[in-house]
């Protein structure tokens, strides 16, 4: 664990601290100014107005030829304005009297940065500024007038300097607001989790925890369903705990897009208050959404630190990771349209569309936006690998997208592309992180055993793993990138080979089917009788629902390369409960062998599944445990857990549920509804699988 957080701090430091920009590194506000000192920006950008005898003229441009002064619009080179002695002069004078608590340091200094422009790469200007200053001989009379020639030492317009003041120290605090809103939305949601998680610490009565469980963290938002979907899957209900965080997130946001805007007239950029609090708007949207994309990147990655910092499910992060992906492209297309109404209004939409960085901010708005109804639970059900590919596909495009848009737009002068950086840190680890886990176990052969016609037994020699893992088949499928998560049955099998299963032998003997609709109640503690025993050497074992796609394929073989991406999955927490009940349904088993094995007090299982030949193929892996196992006939789990916790009292009972999402939810249910009586000290665990 250790050892993934320095790996993941030290990728994050590197890509953020690696942000070249020229005027810092960072953000705005925090390791990057943007105009400081104001002062001298606004006599630049007032200087600036004025054609110099360097300009390049243009003087054939069509509704030119009747226009005074030059007769013509004029382009000035970063060259020419560190070269040019009238603009020097002209903007040293103005920062002597406009400036007169700044430092000569930090006017030199700003001198040497933006006289020439604000391109990374610029030549210096071939004076200082007190170089410039001095050869000011006669204090200016005449005002420049923009767009006018500037061959000598001039005034600049007091009107057009208060514009230009206002409008750059007012854009520069509002930038830095959004950049802090940033950042509180993202360490707010890194630190929310952790430190909910730590109250499991703190020594509260059982029957107190007990009932805020039932009443505010376990049941639905509504009605009774949590794993089974929705109506038409288009998702699932939260629970009431992970409402919470969500409404966090959901408000955090909105809040945060809406307070803090200030105007500032007469205003250069924009003269009208409505559009420039429309440009601060969506600049807010912009930064904003920019920030949650590196938090939904962690919420949905394997490899997330809060999994190890937390006691939350990699379930719950996922769902997490779909609202704010919801709540980014929100924010995002706000951005866009905005934009797009400040350029009608402007008349510069037909000259902005055919820039670079416009059409790659329609790109990743555009990607952003497609990604949301592509992801629903229906086709995340129906046909999940071409999901998954064209999820990955299109979240690089994104990416991609953002960058470019910042890179053509600002090149790397405000430390907006930070935000991307980060979340390719974030990415990048997961993605380092997983080639290192398959790395460390290498190509090993898979053995692979039909238990019946549901189930398939895949042992992995050699190999030591707990929790769950992600299996690479490369050789099954063309895409040999696929790969799925299985709980971990064993560490340890037979050393001998793979003996198969009872019902197996009973077919090829030819000997009776057994009854389906039948009850096995079995309460044991040493070795069961009937049962063999073999040398047991390292490997692991996972039992597979047999299903459409790969687990079909699997049936077919016998052994096949296999590449094992492990240890995903903690160990479940039940020693705050001397008593442990698991309520298994089917190859959820698998889930919790672990919390069965290591829980120090009283454990039972209930396991209900559609036939036999499961049980006789787990005998070995189950041995020693106190089960009762309800074989082709639904387990009644209201019956099953008020005659448990019945019999529990008030001494604390841990249930944990692994099987459909049905039982889940029923379990879930039921706990709930007992818990809220306060009758019984009891703690609700789900491990069942979710979308």
């Amino acid at each position: 664990m250790m050892l993934s957080l320095r790996v993941f701090f030290v990728a994050l430091f590197f890509f953020v601290s690696t942000a070249h920009c020229r005027k810092g590194h960072g953000l705005i506000g925090y390791g990057i100014i943007m105009y400081k000192p104001n002062c001298a920006t606004a006599c630049r950008d007032c200087a600036a107005t004025g054609v110099l005898s360097c300009s390049e003229v243009m003087h054939d441009m069509p509704g030119m030829e009747g226009m005074g002064g030059m007769g013509g619009m004029a382009e000035t080179s970063p060259d020419c304005y560190a070269k040019d002695d009238a603009f020097l002069q002209t903007l040293a004078y103005c920062i002597s009297v406009k400036c007169p608590d700044v430092k000569d340091w930090e006017k030199e200094k700003w001198w040497q940065a933006n006289v020439a422009g604000t391109d990374d790469v610029q030549p210096e200007p071939k004076l200082s500024y007190r170089q410039a200053l001095d050869n000011v001989t006669d204090a200016p009379t005449e005002t420049l007038v923009g767009g006018e020639s500037l061959n000598k030492t001039m005034l600049v317009s007091e009107d057009d300097y208060q514009a230009n003041y206002n409008a750059e120290s007012n854009f520069e605090k509002e930038e830095k607001i959004h950049e802090k809103f940033g950042i509180v939305i993202v360490v707010s949601c890194f630190i929310i989790p952790v430190a909910f998680s730590l109250l499991r610490f703190v020594p509260f009565r059982g029957i107190l925890v007990t009932r805020i469980n039932a009443w505010i963290i376990d049941p639905p938002l509504w009605g009774s369903k949590h794993k089974q979907p929705l109506p038409g899957s288009l998702g699932i209900v939260p629970t009431r705990g992970q409402s919470l965080f969500l409404a966090y997130i959901l408000i955090i946001n909105i809040v945060l897009s809406a307070v803090e805007y200030k105007s500032s007239q007469p205003n250069m950029w924009y003269p009208v208050k409505s559009n420039e609090i429309l440009n601060l708007i969506t600049n807010r949207c912009g930064v904003l959404s920019f920030a949650n994309i590196p938090l939904l990147m962690l919420y949905s990655s394997r490899n997330n630190i809060l999994l190890k910092l937390t006691d939350w499910s990699h379930a719950t992060f996922l769902l997490m990771h779909r609202w704010v992906a919801g709540i980014a492209t929100a924010q995002a297309i706000l951005h866009s349209i905005i934009w797009l109404r400040l350029d009608l209004l402007n008349g510069t939409h037909s000259e902005q569309s055919k820039m670079a960085y416009w059409y790659w901010g329609i790109i990743a708005t555009l990607g952003m936006t497609i990604l949301i109804p592509t992801s629903v639970l229906a086709i995340r059900q129906k046909m999940y690998e071409l999901f998954l590919a064209w999820h990955i596909a299109l979240s690089i495009l994104v990416i991609a997208g953002c960058y470019w848009h910042i890179l053509f737009r600002f090149q790397h002068n405000w430390g907006y592309e930070v935000w991307i950086y980060a979340s390719m840190a974030v990415w990048g680890f997961d993605r380092i992180m997983r080639v290192l886990r398959v790395a460390r176990h290498g190509i090993r052969t898979a053995r692979v055993t039909q238990v019946d016609e549901d189930y398939v037994r895949v042992d992995v020699p050699g190999v030591t793993a707990s929790g769950h893992a992600y299996l690479y088949f490369p050789t099954l499928t063309w895409r040999v990138w696929e790969n799925h998560p299985f709980s971990v049955a064993s560490a340890m099998m037979p050393q001998s080979g793979l003996h198969k299963s009872k019902s197996l032998m009973d077919k090829e003997a030819g000997s009776p089917p057994r009854k389906d609709d039948i009850h096995v109640s079995t309460a044991s503690s040493g070795s069961e009788k009937g049962s063999t025993h073999q040398p047991a050497t390292l490997g692991l074992t996972f039992f597979l629902r047999r299903q459409t796609g790969l687990t079909a394929k699997l049936v077919a073989q016998k052994s096949l390369p296999v590449l094992v991406e492990a240890s995903y999955g903690g160990h479940i927490d039940t020693s705050t409960h001397p008593h442990l009940l698991c309520i298994v349904g089917g190859i959820g088993i698998t889930a919790v062998l672990p919390a069965l094995r290591a829980h120090a007090g009283s454990s039972k299982l209930c396991w209900g599944v559609r036939s036999e030949g499961i049980v006789h193929a787990m005998e070995d892996i189950v041995q020693g445990i106190e089960k009762e196992v309800f074989v082709g006939h639904r387990m009644n789990v209201r019956d099953v857990l008020t005659d448990e916790l019945g019999f529990a009292g008030n001494s604390g009972v841990t249930v944990l549920v692994s099987g459909p999402a049905s039982m889940a939810d029923e379990v879930r249910s039921v706990v709930s509804e007992i818990g809220r009586k306060g009758a019984v000290n009891v703690k609700l665990v789900d491990e069942a699988f979710s979308w």
